[in-house]
């Protein structure tokens, strides 16, 4: 089954990361050499995403800017002596076509995604939250692999899934499995459990494949705190609707980058500037002197 199109919410305010996030999204904070959402595209291409569709908010703007082409600047390289500068602007030239659409109201994941239902229809489609990165530079292909198993099991939806600490679990969506392995069919989804309600330490890691019939599962979600309707909360209503609904884990190279907060983010932040070939290792030895890093 081909699936080219796929939605990207990028409306949330990201107020966990205030104040760099006053006046820019969260989304396009840097993280290493580029701005997270543009890892998240990146990933999305490779996957053979033909059509990316944006869910903006207020002041989002720049999201919509950096996916522009820009041929002033273009212009200006070339002028100046700095054409070796031009292939960080690959991405502009890359064959996919960018949407974007309003989330008028910030009501929650299950409406943000309810809004891109006017642009996909009546096909299947990916969901990728713009403010995660998948793998080390985004070099991951799960996108890829849980296309294919969502047309081999026939399956309503796909999610991804990663191993957290059980510590951790009260924090995310996490799987109730049927079967143990890579890929496996969920009997549910619990929202936040406590570490003694928690059915595993699977947590949900911000990629998706779902059949159109998910819309009219988030119609029918009543709004929970704040007026929010959730995902997850769709999700369940397709598992009790008997719809199969299937889990595939990410593999131990496919960490999940969360940048939601400011440790997640400086963290990430650090882990891709270490690994970044031209600058990384003179960075590592820079740390190592500031930390009095005994090298011998």
């Amino acid at each position: 089954m081909e699936i080219t199109i796929a939605v990207v919410p990028v409306a949330g305010l990201g107020s966990r990361l205030l104040p760099a996030t006053k006046s820019q999204p969260k989304e396009m904070l840097p993280v290493g050499r580029k701005p997270v959402v543009q890892y998240v595209a990146e990933e999305l291409t490779r996957a053979g995403m033909e059509r990316i569709l944006f869910v903006t908010g207020p002041g989002k703007a720049s999201i919509e800017n950096h996916f522009d082409l820009n041929p002033e600047l273009i212009q200006i390289l070339r002028e100046t002596g700095k054409e070796d500068l031009l292939a960080e602007l690959y991405f502009e030239r890359v064959d996919v076509r960018y949407f974007y659409t309003r989330q008028r109201e910030l009501l929650g994941l299950g409406h943000a995604i309810l809004c891109s239902r006017p642009f996909v229809g009546d096909q299947p489609f990916v969901v990728a939250l713009g403010d995660s990165i998948i793998g080390m530079n985004a070099a991951s292909d799960v996108v890829r692999r849980m296309i294919d198993v969502f047309a081999q099991q026939r399956a309503e939806a796909v999610i991804a899934f990663e191993e957290v600490p059980r510590s951790d679990v009260h924090r995310y969506g996490i799987a109730d499995p049927k079967s143990d392995g890579d890929v496996f069919e969920l009997a549910d989804v619990i929202e936040k459990p406590s570490v003694e309600e928690a059915p595993s330490s699977l947590a949900i890691a911000a990629r998706y494949v779902f059949a159109p019939s998910i819309y009219d599962a988030i119609d029918r979600v009543a709004p929970g705190k704040d007026g929010e309707i959730q995902l997850t909360d769709a999700v369940r209503i397709l598992l009790r609707e008997k719809a199969r609904v299937i889990g595939v884990r990410l593999r131990n190279d496919e960490r999940r980058y969360d940048i939601g907060n400011f440790d997640s983010y400086f963290r990430a932040f650090v882990e891709f500037a270490l690994n970044d070939p031209r600058s990384g290792a003179a960075l590592r030895q820079a740390l190592e002197e500031m930390l009095h890093v005994d090298r011998a």
